[in-house]
Order: C-alpha cells, then structure tokens, then sequence
C-alpha cells in the first residue's frame, strides 16, 4: 500500500489496531483518556487513514471542534439496528447533553444521573413508569462500546449512579435527529402503551 511507504513499522503496526479500533467503535473521542492517543494519530495520519478506510467503503469525518472522529459507512455497510429503548435512552442522552453543556464551561466533562435520565423518559409521557434496570444496562453498555457514553459508576440500580457523555453524541444525533426522533415518538405516544419487549428498531451508524 503506497500511501503506508513511509511510516516505520511501529507506525504501520498502530495504524492497523487504530483501523480496528475505528471499525470497531466507529469513534474516537478525544475527552476520552484512553482513546487520546489514538485521536491524535488519526489526526497526524488523516490522508492515510482516509485513503485506506476508503478502499473499505468507509468515510472518516473529523470534527476537531468536538475532539472526535468517526467512521461512517455511505454505502450503508455494517449498519447497527437500535432497538426503540435504545433509540430513546440515545435521544435522551442527547438532550441532556445540550442542557448541561449550556451551564458548563467549554473544558467541563458533560455527567449526568440515571435519575436525570429516568426523569427525562418520563416527561416524554410515553408510558408511565421508568425504563428497568436491564433495558438500561444493555442501551448504556451499548453506547459505552461505542464510546458515546463512560459508566463512572456500577450500581445502575442507583438514580445517583452517574453517566459521562462524550462530545461523539453530537455526531451520533445530530440535529436533524432530533427532529425526526420527536416526530417518531409523537406516533408512539398516540399509541402510548410501548413494553420493554418492544421490538422495532432504528437504522444507526
């Protein structure tokens, strides 16, 4: 590969678990401590990474506002289904996100509560009781995978238990997002009763 000639092999050798990692998490945040170097090095390798994610069929989109970068697909490869739960836990996170980044300063890290979470589903009036524990659980371990979000606590039992949302979530529901995840809960509202053994899904990258 032309484009990887001139990286020693201790370059080529990160490039390729970076690629991995991309693939496999479709973002890096730099906010987050464990991932930062791997930013970084996407930012200092961007033409290669783009040259090679793109023989894939894959577009790096690099947001340095945001410290972020993401992998997206164009031509629909490897899209992820969300299931409803999760498509709302998401929408939700993204919400809190906006409110508590306008009381923030622009360093501060975005926390939030299980219960601040749990009181935000509720004002959306689509059932009347709190989203249980594992439907919780596996939306948060999903975005937490995808490092949208960071579980600073264990005990997802607790309201108290706080959530660390990554800058990514910006990319991940952009505002065109919004938009339609409002209008799609409008529908299920009208419906109003939605189990957690709901089984329609959402399209995500």
């Amino acid at each position: 590969m032309e484009y990887l000639e001139g990286l020693l092999q201790k370059e080529k050798d990160n490039f390729g678990r970076v690629c991995n990692r991309l693939l496999g998490t479709c973002f890096l945040c730099k906010g987050n401590q464990n991932t930062r170097p791997d930013y970084y090095f996407v930012l200092k390798y961007r033409k290669e990474f783009k040259e090679y994610l793109g023989v894939l069929g894959y577009r790096l989109e690099i947001n340095e506002e945001y410290g972020v970068v993401q992998l997206t697909s164009p031509r629909g490869i490897n899209r992820m289904n969300l299931k409803l739960y999760d498509s709302i836990v998401l929408l939700i996170l993204r919400i809190l996100y906006d409110e508590k980044k306008r009381q923030l300063s622009a360093v501060e890290e975005v926390i939030v509560t299980l219960g601040d979470i749990q009181d935000r589903f509720l004002s959306l009036n689509i059932r009347d009781k709190i989203i249980d524990k594992t439907t919780m659980r596996n939306a948060l371990s999903l975005f937490r995978r995808y490092q949208i979000v960071e579980l600073l606590d264990r005990d997802l039992g607790d309201e108290e238990s706080r959530v660390l949302i990554y800058d990514s979530i910006l990319m991940a529901v952009r505002v065109e997002d919004i938009k339609a995840a409002f209008e799609k809960l409008e529908t299920y509202r009208k419906g109003k009763n939605i189990s957690n053994e709901e089984t329609d899904e959402d399209e995500a990258d």
